[in-house]
């Protein structure tokens, strides 16, 4: 199975680039990717750590292919609306960290999706590092790319060592996007900044060959912000369009009043530099990478390097290296 991130930012699009001048179009919108099955029990506890104006969004992506029901989670951040500090943030939460799924015993942290759905990665994040996770948004792997051209595309920076392992996936995605107005199949064919459309994009995503599971992730966080930069300059007249692409391949149990509300204090905020932060922390004194059991290659960290994450979510404080 590939290791490809599926991007899950279409909730954080929604909170941080939608005015509330459209607002009866998008809640009636809203209304149609409220995910009622899963149990709120635990997004409504409050038995992990938690802070009062901070709240913290699960965003993840599935990896099933178009086709298949069966999924893991490729892509696992928290988005973190600190409206304490006036900051947005967004953690990373590498899919090979080892932890312990509830009943299930010691594994990857991409397992729990397939175990249990949502309701069994909420508990094992909250379990495992010890946060309160308020609420979550899901989105499969096939509306990456019409998130992706919905906008436009999106300005990335490809390397020169990056092209060859892009294209070579380009063929799949370039069949898997069903859209009429695709086009002929494109090929990146130079390094540097450019803009990506969908399926090229998702190439992009999908590298994991070239380098490690943190350049892959460093990857992601690039188009997500590429995708927020984007929908910042989008007229408005152009939001019922991206509502009606994205929005089938979208849930969460998040009520519209809910997610408008959040929208309107991130507007207040102004700026929407995003803070990243990507936990374990990529080095050999926090955490290491290896065989271990029968859990295959994973990611072990110190328990201890749980409060530099409690750090950069509560109080604001960035890692430095």
């Amino acid at each position: 199975m590939s290791g490809l991130k599926k991007f899950v930012i279409f909730l954080a699009l929604l909170v941080i680039a939608f005015p509330v001048s459209i607002y009866g179009y998008v809640f009636t919108k809203l209304k149609t990717i409220q995910d009622d099955s899963i149990n709120t029990e635990a997004l409504s506890s409050n038995d992990y750590k938690n802070e009062e104006n901070i709240t913290n969004i699960l965003l993840l992506g599935t990896d099933a292919r178009p086709g298949e029901e069966v999924s893991r989670s490729d892509a696992m951040m928290i988005l973190t609306i600190d409206n304490k500090h006036n900051d947005i943030k967004l953690t990373s939460l590498a899919r090979d960290s080892y932890v312990d799924i509830p009943g299930h015993g010691k594994q990857k942290l991409t397992h729990a999706y397939a175990y249990g759905q949502a309701d069994l990665l909420i508990q094992t994040i909250e379990e495992n590092f010890n946060i309160d996770i308020q609420n979550y948004a899901c989105v499969n792997f096939e509306s990456f790319m019409y998130i992706i051209d919905a906008i436009g595309g999106v300005e990335v920076t490809v390397e020169k060592g990056e092209i060859r392992e892009l294209n070579k996936f380009i063929p799949e995605t370039y069949k898997w996007n069903k859209s009429d107005d695709k086009g002929s199949i494109q090929y990146i064919r130079n390094s540097g900044k450019q803009t990506l459309n969908g399926y090229q994009a998702l190439s992009f995503a999908r590298i994991r060959h070239n380098d490690t599971a943190f350049a892959r992730d460093g990857r992601q966080r690039q188009i997500i912000q590429a995708i927020i930069k984007k929908t910042e300059t989008l007229p408005v007249t152009k939001y019922p369009g991206l509502l009606d692409a994205v929005l089938p391949y979208v849930k969460t149990n998040m009520k519209p009043n809910a997610i408008l509300s959040l929208g309107a204090q991130v507007l207040k905020m102004g700026d929407l530099n995003i803070k990243q932060f990507e936990f374990p922390i990529d080095d050999e004194i926090h955490s290491t990478g290896g065989i271990y059991g029968k859990a295959g290659w994973v990611l072990r960290f110190d328990p201890d390097t749980l409060d530099i994450l409690h750090d950069f979510i509560f109080n604001d404080i960035e890692f430095k290296q």
